[in-house]
């Protein structure tokens, strides 16, 4: 049987993962492909939980600055995430995977309201759990709705799936000489302004020691190599930086 370092997981999703960068949409190959690999993590026993954004459908800092109400604006956002979440859930469970949506927004038509006892239920029954309408609340980002429910639910790492295979001092996609960072501290992350998740959610993840690590959704069987324990992407936790 597959050893894995993490028997507890939190998988970040951008919105704009699941479009593979057509734009706003949902692409349903890229979709499935991580319902496959979730489907094997969940067969062989870990217990996955997932937050995905809105930015694939809508932006609520994008609309905010173009004048729309800030807090309309990221509501807006929060039912984006709905509207992905159940596009994953509808592929999780093709797979044949049992799968739950608990949103923060109330919306009992769609899916259970979020209660962190009820949560850890349905993951230590080897159901995944997909975590809807971030925090519930405006000027929280679905990053900071990542760290909280990872700490609540108890998990051991947060798996932050992106477009390229680390955590870079520059845009490895403008920069060629960008340096990838291997090993990275929460405050490293911080003083440097790295864009690896936004100064609430990394502060939040360095107060309670929970380990970050950044890679590339794209890579072949990425997030089972991740939770694996293999060395892809960027790992940002306590102790010395590189």
């Amino acid at each position: 049987m597959t050893e894995y370092k993490y028997k507890r997981v939190l998988l970040k999703l951008s919105g704009e993962a699941l479009s593979a960068g057509t734009g706003y949409s949902i692409d349903p190959a890229i979709v499935q492909s991580i319902a496959g690999q979730v489907y094997e993590l969940s067969q062989d026993g870990v217990e996955v939980a997932i937050v995905v954004g809105g930015g694939n459908i809508f932006r609520g800092l994008a609309a905010s600055a173009r004048g729309m109400d800030r807090s309309t604006a990221d509501y807006i956002g929060m039912l984006a995430t709905v509207m992905n979440s159940l596009a994953l859930q509808d592929a999780l469970e093709k797979q044949g995977v049992h799968t739950r949506v608990q949103s923060a927004i109330n919306m009992q038509a769609v899916a259970e309201p979020y209660i962190k006892r009820r949560a850890v239920r349905h993951l230590e029954k080897g159901r995944v759990v997909i975590f809807a309408a971030g925090t519930g609340n405006p000027y929280f980002s679905t990053d900071t709705a990542a760290t909280l429910r990872a700490l609540e639910i108890g998990a051991e790492a947060i798996l932050k799936a992106t477009k390229v295979d680390g955590v870079y001092d520059a845009d490895p996609m403008v920069d060629p000489n960008a340096k990838k960072f291997l090993r990275l501290t929460y405050i490293d992350a911080l003083n440097k302004g790295l864009k690896v998740m936004d100064s609430t959610a990394v502060s939040l993840a360095m107060e309670n020691e929970l380990p970050i690590i950044v890679f590339d959704l794209n890579a072949i069987q990425s997030i089972k190599r991740v939770v694996m324990g293999e060395p892809i992407g960027t790992i940002m936790e306590g102790g010395r930086g590189n």
